[in-house]
């Protein structure tokens, strides 16, 4: 079973287009729980969406549902028992996935084949999302909130796991980031994610980059050691990630890396490609790898984020009232004003 809007929802009905609609509750099965909405975080493919009615390859062909980043509170519990009890704050895992196919079985379920994302517009029937006062949702597709940690802040769960996906590939390809010198290109939520993390992991220094100072201000707050604007010159790096998906950004990331260094990359690029100095790979023996989205659960890094509080709180910029939907996406669409902007469903 999927995830169904219930209550009053906000869609996107093509280009420039933003509504909310009222959809009817669903009883549920057996494996079902009924989560109300808290706090829905708004992502940039919810932006581009509304801005383009597509988001890369995926075109907006009938209205849908937005939001993919949501928490709220159990109210009904799956009958079978494979989820959380009424009353659970929780946090809802957007991605649907077959756990047959070799990824799935690698433990690589990002990858998954069949692989269905809420508020994703890269299938028909297109998957509604969680921007909704209520939501159908299989139990096994809730994660419990640490008991203290407010949901404003778990609502960073979804880009902080994308995030630590992140960090967990670096680890894998070179070693981690402990005692190295960390680039991290767009100071954007998942790039001032990535700070607070590599922060925590132990790394000697984190420099940052970005066109506007409000978000180079909010990553020395979330654990930067130095921030630049960009196209001034940079340090030479063990380490880069890139989260801005600019062009001109990759090509600067590689060309601060040192002999040897890692550069993995969390922003979408441009569909038909991007130009860089990739002669460079060769004599430094650089590695360049993507990050797509996140494999496993998120309970880990709630937990991360439920240990230290303070540090992630300063990257929710703004929330929003279903009502001023709107008014949040346009403030999400200006990285110089904003960084994570939410949606608030009901009472907070």
């Amino acid at each position: 079973m999927t995830v169904l809007p219930m209550g009053r929802a906000v869609m996107v009905l093509g280009a420039g287009r933003l509504s909310t609609q009222d959809f009817p509750d669903v009883s549920p099965g057996a494996g079902d729980a009924v989560v109300d909405v808290s706090y829905g975080g708004v992502c940039g493919s919810d932006v581009h969406y509304w801005q383009r009615g597509e988001v890369g390859e995926s075109v907006l062909a009938d209205p849908m549902v937005l939001g993919h980043e949501v928490v709220g509170t159990v109210r009904t519990a799956a009958a079978d028992g494979s989820g959380p009890a009424a009353g659970t704050p929780v946090a809802v895992h957007p991605a649907q996935t077959c756990g047959e196919c070799p990824r799935c079985r690698e433990g690589r379920d990002n990858l998954c084949p069949h692989l269905r994302y809420l508020g994703s517009a890269a299938r028909r029937p297109h998957t509604h999302g969680g921007f909704a006062e209520r939501l159908l949702v299989p139990g096994h597709r809730l994660v419990p909130v640490p008991a203290g940690l407010p949901l404003r802040t778990a609502a960073l769960a979804e880009p902080a796991s994308v995030a630590r996906h992140a960090l967990t590939r670096m680890t894998a390809l070179a070693g981690g980031v402990r005692g190295r010198h960390v680039l991290v290109t767009g100071a954007g939520p998942i790039g001032l994610l990535v700070v607070a993390l590599a922060h925590l992991e132990g790394a000697a220094a984190v420099t940052v980059t970005d066109l506007h100072p409000q978000p180079l201000a909010v990553a020395r707050r979330v654990g930067a050691t130095g921030t630049l604007t960009a196209g001034e010159p940079l340090p030479q790096v063990d380490v880069a990630f890139e989260s801005s998906g600019a062009p001109v950004a990759v090509a600067t990331a590689l060309g601060a890396l040192l002999p040897g260094g890692t550069l993995v990359q969390v922003g979408q690029l441009p569909g038909d490609g991007v130009a860089g100095p990739w002669h460079l790979t060769v004599p430094r023996e650089l590695t360049f790898a993507g990050s797509s989205r996140f494999a496993g659960g998120m309970a880990e890094t709630l937990a991360t984020i439920a240990a230290h509080p303070a540090l992630f709180a300063p990257i929710v910029s703004a929330e929003y009232t279903v009502d001023e939907a709107e008014e949040a996406l346009a403030v999400a669409s200006r990285p110089e004003r904003s960084s994570k902007v939410l949606l608030r469903f009901g009472t907070p």
